[in-house]
């Protein structure tokens, strides 16, 4: 069976508190992962763990992290999320930490049924929401700053829980996920999509939105903020549900999916953001060249702990960086449809770029086709949202089956990752249409 990311090593438990002293704000002993029972309504059995700083804020966040298949709450707490433990010492914010049940098959969330995927439905999600509210019970939380991280299967249930619970949650950081609904299974009862895992699940930006709101009917309120994070050559949750979780987060946020800010914090990192173009960007995208399914890497929770608000205004460790904006190739003259390219991230062995498709006609277009030509040594390993004729050379693109009808001005985008020097774009640009 598959298993997203190395289960970090076991270890043991500090002795767990008694029932009485978990509601207390301000324990005698060390601060702790401390277990609580009877959280409230808990259908699928999932494990409340807490951690309470020794000096706790007067008006505390609070972070639900969210950990992977195979690992567990105390995992992930001593593991690849310490940094966020290390950031609830300093700025005095409330971690609750869920856990699936042992025995589950693969250990990993419930993202994929009927129940997971409906606000209040009788899910996992439903579990950790009752989570959240028995800790606004017992603390006085901010409740503008209560946010969601995870990490793989937990990253999955970040985009979940923020579709399910809009109202909950201001801000949520994934590392290595897929879109919200992406991963449903119907009533199968599998718990594993090959089709999303493998990155084959590809829609419009509004048919990711309106899957997102289905999971809360009716709701008519804005959405939370949005921070994703993804290695290109994850193979375990492909490359391109990153493009797909940013087409559905900017969609809920009736956002362009063409970036107001480009940089690059590291050298293998592009980020662009959408909206808000601060440190608490309405929706962020960090894209780490070269790196497989393996988030987070060192230092880079300190991004999300700003992003997220969770330091209180103050910036990480180490600033980010901010080069210009990497400027799109000159489209041709203006006609029916224009192609226009821009470089995304690059590495030592290839690039990723990305081509916007634009109707510049009176009326709309059923279907176009792009032509480019790659440089020498370069090759396409993977592109999606268009069908294409042809890997290096001279290839061509055509309109996938839902991105081909384009009404007057409106625009949609192709994205691919080659092998080979980026230092040469692509040349002979151009779009014709039907």
């Amino acid at each position: 069976m598959k298993r997203i990311i190395r289960a970090v090593p076991a270890v043991l438990l500090l002795p767990l508190i008694t029932a009485a002293m978990m509601l207390v704000a301000r324990p005698a002993m060390a601060a702790s992962l401390t277990q609580v029972t009877n959280f409230g309504n808990n259908p699928s059995n999932l494990g409340m763990y807490i951690y309470i700083p020794d000096q706790l804020a007067a008006k505390p966040a609070l972070l639900v992290l969210v950990h992977y298949c195979g690992g567990t709450a105390s995992g992930i707490f001593n593991g690849n999320g310490h940094d966020y433990v290390t950031a609830a010492d300093r700025y005095g914010y409330i971690i609750v930490l869920p856990q699936v049940p042992a025995g589950r098959s693969l250990a990993c969330f419930d993202v994929s049924t009927p129940q997971a995927l409906k606000r209040d439905g009788g899910g996992d999600s439903t579990g950790i929401a009752s989570m959240v509210a028995y800790t606004r019970a017992h603390y006085t939380i901010d409740s503008s700053r209560i946010v969601v991280s995870g990490f793989s299967s937990g990253a999955m249930m970040t985009n979940v829980l923020a579709a399910q619970y809009p109202d909950v949650f201001s801000a949520g950081s994934a590392f290595s996920g897929v879109p919200a609904g992406c991963f449903g299974t119907g009533t199968s009862g599998s718990l594993w999509n090959s089709t999303c895992s493998g990155g084959n699940d590809i829609r419009t930006a509004q048919q990711w939105g309106d899957l997102a709101r289905s999971m809360y009917p009716g709701y008519t309120g804005s959405y939370p903020r949005m921070q994703l994070w993804h290695g290109t050559t994850d193979t375990t949750l492909a490359y391109p549900n990153f493009g797909e979780e940013i087409k559905q987060w900017t969609n809920l946020h009736g956002l362009s999916q063409t970036p107001a800010f480009t940089d690059h914090p590291q050298s293998t990192w592009t980020r662009t953001r959408y909206g808000d173009t601060s440190t608490r960007a309405t929706v962020e995208g960090v894209s780490i060249a070269g790196v497989g399914h393996e988030l987070p890497m060192t230092g880079q929770l300190a991004y999300a702990i700003s992003f997220l608000g969770l330091d209180g205004g103050t910036t990480p460790t180490t600033p980010p960086t901010t080069p210009p904006t990497t400027p799109p190739t000159t489209p041709p003259a203006t006609g029916a449809c224009t192609a226009t390219y821009q470089l995304v991230s690059s590495w030592s062995t290839g690039f990723q770029g990305t081509v916007t498709v634009t109707n510049n006609g009176a009326s709309a277009l059923n279907g176009w086709s792009v032509r480019l030509t790659l440089a020498g040594g370069q090759t396409i390993t993977n592109l999606w949202n268009g069908v294409n004729t042809g890997t290096s050379g001279a290839i061509t693109v055509r309109n996938a089956a839902y991105n081909g009808t384009l009404a007057a001005n409106a625009s949609t985008s192709f994205g691919f990752v080659a092998s080979g020097n980026n230092a040469t774009a692509p040349s002979n640009l151009g779009c014709t249409s039907p």
